[in-house]
């Protein structure tokens, strides 16, 4: 049933099949292994891709699955004094069951921290001890513990080696190979990642995600300054709020006071004072401007000329076939703006999608994939409706549209994608997508609800009365009883 087509497969969809072939419930799937739950005898085990069962617990108690063929074994049999050991796929002990919890951090897949008796210590996961039974030990960055002795912190590497004799007051954490600690004299100092002095600062340094430029707090006023690496003042300590730019090219960083902001452009490391509150980059030393009094944005420079007025409902830049675009909304009016600001779309059309190669759009009642580079039009000559969803949609993580709900001439419903290619096969009577980032969709066919998703898997049959879309579950109802599904998110890859 499962064969290597399986690696195409969402881990939502191989925990059905799974569950299919193995007859229990396949709770959770990934990196080609499931953790499996019987529920009569309440125990847990594994499961590989091809349906085959690995390991079956002789405990209660869960299976936590780590990463790839490594997992935690917890027996829940002694009551209150639970026992954790790492494992296998075939459930061999790489750390022995033991009175121990360990710290397994989803970015670290080379590390665990046991804890056991007040202590910790580090291993592999192979089981091999990396540095001995301490006070505490701290993960900070993928390659660097802090290690608790005698009440002080040591610098450790991945490997157990210390790095220095050098104590700390805490353990800190590294970004970028750099910490941000206090030393001795309380001061702020940046370390790298061997524990040695970058940078000592007389100001108290509150934020280095900008570095080399650093965001100050007086310790009197609580106001805000902006420094660089050798300590020289860009913004004297005057703002209630500075913010790095943390999406997109990070080119700026934002000083806010009142209703007024001063930005800072990395690239000439000038301060320029804007007459509004809220900035987001778009390109080429723009930001969009938006006002809370009327709710409406617009277009400014860095020297706050208004280039577009405020006046739109939505504006968003996007980079398409390589072109940076604007896009604006102000109720059914929409502009597609190139770099030199000339509108690339007609009045009356309208945009549904928008996506890395082209965009899809609606004209005197026909649809198009529009290209950006020449501005062809080829018409989707199937279809006779598409359901847009909303501008709500986009985020810094939703940076292109979903794939399109779309009706043909027959009044069925199926899904196309960004290109215009069919995903989902126009065989329904209905289908029912949702503004966020869900990947699962609802599909209705004579009378009856069921769900799949953006791939086209099958995750529970057409066979539901209702449906209800509650947060992160979509509940179904059948015989007035419900089933669930959890929502996942939707990635687009195109």
């Amino acid at each position: 049933m499962c064969s290597t087509v399986c690696t195409a497969q969402t881990n939502q969809y191989m925990k059905i099949l799974l569950s299919d072939k193995t007859g229990k419930e396949v709770i959770s799937y990934a990196d080609g292994y499931g953790t499996t739950y019987d529920v009569n005898s309440k125990k847990q085990g594994i499961v590989d891709s091809l349906g085959v069962v690995t390991f079956e617990s002789p405990y209660k108690g869960n299976i936590f699955h780590v990463f790839k063929n490594r997992f935690v074994l917890y027996s829940d049999d002694v009551g209150s004094n639970r026992k954790s050991a790492i494992i296998d796929e075939k459930g061999n002990e790489l750390i022995p069951l033991d009175h121990q919890d360990f710290n397994t951090p989803w970015w670290h897949k080379e590390r665990i921290i046991s804890s056991k008796g007040g202590k910790e210590a580090v291993y592999d996961y192979s089981g091999k001890e990396i540095i001995a039974y301490s006070d505490r030990i701290r993960f900070s960055g993928k390659n660097r513990f802090f290690v608790l002795k005698d009440k002080k912190w040591f610098l450790y590497d991945l490997n157990g080696k210390q790095i220095s004799d050098r104590e700390f007051k805490d353990d800190y954490s590294f970004e970028d190979g750099r910490a941000l600690i206090f030393n001795q004299d309380n001061q702020s100092e940046i370390i790298d990642q061997n524990g040695k002095t970058l940078h000592n600062f007389s100001q108290q340094i509150s934020d280095i995600n900008a570095y080399p430029y650093l965001i100050t707090r007086n310790k009197i006023s609580g106001k805000y300054g902006l420094i660089d690496s050798a300590g020289n003042t860009i913004a004297e300590e005057i703002f209630t709020e500075i913010t790095p730019e943390y999406f997109g090219k990070k080119e700026f960083i934002y000083l806010r006071k009142g209703s007024k902001t001063t930005v800072f452009n990395k690239k000439d490391q000038q301060l320029y004072s804007v007459n509004f509150k809220y900035l987001d980059a778009l390109f080429n030393n723009l930001f969009t401007v938006y006002s809370d009094k009327s709710q409406k944005s617009g277009i400014v420079d860095l020297k706050g000329n208004i280039i577009v007025p405020q006046e739109y409902d939505f504006i968003k830049s996007f980079t398409v076939s390589g072109s940076e675009v604007i896009y604006l909304k102000n109720g059914n009016e929409e502009k597609l703006l190139d770099k030199d600001f000339k509108n690339l779309i007609e009045d009356g059309v309208q945009v549904l999608g928008i996506y890395p190669q082209n965009l899809i759009i609606r004209k005197q009642e026909q649809y198009y994939v529009f290209s950006v580079l020449n501005r062809s039009m080829t018409e989707l000559k199937q279809v006779s409706h598409i359901k847009a969803h909303t501008t709500d949609y986009f985020n810094p993580l939703n940076r292109y549209s979903k794939p399109l709900v779309c009706k043909n001439k027959t009044n069925l419903y199926g899904v196309l994608d960004g290109r215009g290619f069919e995903i989902v096969p126009f065989e329904y009577d209905d289908i029912i997508a949702f503004d966020n980032a869900e990947n699962e969709i609802v599909v209705k066919k004579e009378g009856k609800y069921g769900v799949i998703n953006f791939q086209n898997e099958p995750l529970k049959e057409v066979v539901y009365d209702s449906f209800f879309w509650e947060k992160e579950v979509l509940r179904l109802e059948k015989n007035k009883k419900w089933d669930l599904i959890y929502f996942t998110r939707f990635r687009n890859n195109l």
